[in-house]
């Protein structure tokens, strides 16, 4: 089982009001001179999955998750379900 601070809760979401363009913020690693901005960007925006990934080997998970952010971008569709896939063993539950 792991704890609060062994994960970070993520989301990725479509900007709608600015470029259209699918973005991820990384809600627990935000701080203080950020966080409303970043969390209003993401609540303005089209949800498309949220979830948590593991503290441990985070970093590789951010890469996964930027590229599935490129395909988004590049025009690619694909269901949510396809990120927790890409993830694998970094989802964090």
């Amino acid at each position: 089982m792991l704890f609060e601070a062994d994960k970070v809760m993520f989301e990725i979401y479509r900007e709608v009001e600015y470029t259209g363009r699918y973005k991820v913020v990384y809600f627990t690693e935000l701080q203080d001179h950020n966080k409303e901005s970043e969390i209003n960007h993401a609540l303005a925006g089209e949800h498309f999955y949220d979830g948590f990934i593991k503290n441990y080997k985070k970093d590789e998970a951010k890469r996964i998750i930027d590229s599935l952010l490129a395909r988004l971008n590049s025009g690619e569709q694909f269901e949510p379900e396809e990120v927790e896939r890409a993830l694998g063993e970094h989802v964090a539950v």
